[in-house]
């Protein structure tokens, strides 16, 4: 580390200048958690268009993870390297390029080369949305950036299915990319005419290559593992055995290089403390159970309750309602209470909704289904606000891009791994349960002559016996799936006592 650079304080933003520019940060954070969510639906209709087989199709979704996962914990050296702004400002105009790259593509090799470079660019944009926000607003304001940044990362993963079955059923799969790249031009422009006068300072240092060598290596293995175990079989797959040497060795190896590394590409010294690194625990474990039945739900409804991918994600989008509403009074609750207490009970609350889906049963109906899907909203609030404002409580300013940049990875990992242990499970409980109903009926040949007796032939009556039994097997998997993660949120609840309860009110003491 050889020379520090900075630019002259502008002016501090107030008023209309500060909010909206606010909201040009946070548009760039909704429109990367969006993308991470909004192709999944589009899957199948990529692959159709493109000619290629719904496998391959998949690359698309793990080239864009693989691309996010590396460069996320990267957010602290290139803000340093470069400046946070600059580095933001850079990012959202590549995530907009690279948008309208995804949606010209003709080819699956086309498109798995854009969703890299998408993934690439829109890797930093979220820790360091979070970490612009709290730093341009005052910091008697510092609950409202974490109540902006807490309301586009959830909206995100809400909308995503919504919007990319209405655009691919009424448009065409090109335009889930063609639709953010207006939008993220104009919130680039916005945010690099307010945010140019601001403090940018940056450091000249080497480059850690080997760090970044190992950091590419392990999680690169660790996402292709996780994106294709179920499909493989997971470890009766030597390929997948082999990833998961490759992720084990190479990750124990990149802790001991960036441990004693002088000037590490991934500065894992920020886990000295105490409340970040609980808050980040808390942040990872909660959000890897939310996003868990935010998966399994969709899934459930499309396969076995006859949903269309927009009816799916109208049913989990309506969550989005209340948290709205409760948004400014959780920000208000976080100012004068514990923030500890607010998260504990804002994963407690996430568990009870969880567990009140433990009573559905074959004939839910949409609105059965809605109640606790709306009062998770408010919820979702309590937990993401102080969670986020928790983590950078106890931090210096000059290691919150790193801070971020973490707890963001952690939060990345542990969605990715939660999507693909559920699914996992959720297939596996399906089978068992099929296998237990069917030894349980002793009397198929009765319960088929009943049918055939009352009109139908065998043939139908073999099938609709096999299709009840099918559907009431997914059902129990769906049920015990809850019951897993409610089990996860209530032992997460604990986790937020581990931390500090840090100065003032536990926000981030950072700002103007």
């Amino acid at each position: 580390m050889t020379e520090v650079t900075s630019s002259v304080r502008g002016a501090a933003l107030t008023g209309p200048t500060l909010i909206i520019a606010a909201l040009a940060i946070g548009t760039a954070n909704f429109l990367v958690v969006l993308d991470s969510t909004i192709a999944n639906v589009s899957v199948p209709t990529i692959a159709g268009s493109l000619g290629v087989s719904s496998s391959q199709g998949i690359w698309v979704i793990t080239s864009y993870a693989v691309a996010e996962a590396v460069t996320v914990p990267l957010t602290g050296w290139l803000a340093q390297k470069f400046g946070a702004i600059r580095t933001f400002i850079s990012c959202f105009v590549g995530f907009a390029i690279m948008s309208l790259v995804c949606g010209m593509a003709n080819s699956l090799e086309t498109l798995i080369l854009g969703r890299v470079l998408l993934g690439l660019a829109g890797g930093p944009i979220m820790p360091l949305s979070q970490m612009l926000l709290v730093k341009i607003f005052p910091k008697d304001k510092a609950t409202a950036a974490s109540v902006l940044w807490a309301m586009t990362t959830l909206i995100g993963p809400i909308a995503g299915p919504i919007l990319g079955g209405i655009i691919c059923d009424g448009y065409g799969w090109q335009w889930i990319f063609f639709i953010k790249v207006p939008i993220a031009l104009v919130g680039a422009f916005v945010a690099y005419s307010l945010l140019r006068g601001q403090p940018d300072p940056k450091v000249k240092a080497k480059i850690d290559a080997i760090g970044l060598a190992l950091l590419i290596v392990w999680v690169g293995a660790l996402e292709v593992l996780l994106e294709e175990g179920r499909s493989l079989d997971w470890f009766s797959s030597p390929m997948i055995c082999v990833l998961a040497a490759v992720a084990a060795v190479g990750f124990i190896a990149f802790l001991i290089w960036e441990l004693t590394e002088e000037n590490p590409i991934v500065d894992l010294r920020i886990f000295r403390y105490r409340g970040f690194t609980a808050a980040s625990v808390t942040f990872a474990v909660g959000f890897g159970a939310f996003f868990a039945s935010v998966v399994i739900i969709p899934l459930w409804l499309q396969t076995n309750m006859g949903y269309t991918a927009t009816w799916a994600g109208y049913a989990t989008g309506i969550m989005g309602i209340l948290a709205f509403i409760s948004a400014p009074i959780v920000g208000k609750l976080n100012d004068v209470l514990d923030p500890r207490l607010i998260l504990s009970t804002g994963i407690l609350g996430l568990g009870a909704m969880t567990a009140w889906r433990m009573t559905f049963n074959g004939d839910v109906t949409f609105m059965q289904m809605a109640w606790p899907m709306l009062f998770t909203g408010p919820f979702m609030v309590m937990f993401f606000v102080p969670v986020t404002s928790l983590a950078l409580a106890t931090v210096k300013p000059h290691e919150m891009a790193n801070a971020a940049g973490l707890s963001n990875f952690m939060r990345t990992l542990a969605g990715a791994f939660a999507t693909s242990l559920i699914q996992t499970g959720w297939q596996n409980a399906a089978k068992e349960n099929q296998t237990e109903l069917v030894n349980a009926m002793p009397n198929t040949d009765h319960l088929i002559a009943d049918m055939v007796h009352s009109g139908m032939s065998t043939e139908a009556a073999v099938s609709s016996l096999s299709f009840t039994i099918g559907q009431q097997s997914v059902l129990l998997a769906t049920l015990n799936m809850f019951g897993i993660i409610t089990i996860v949120f209530v032992l997460a609840a604990f986790l937020p006592w581990l931390a500090p309860r840090g100065k003032g009110e536990g926000s981030p003491h950072v700002g103007h």
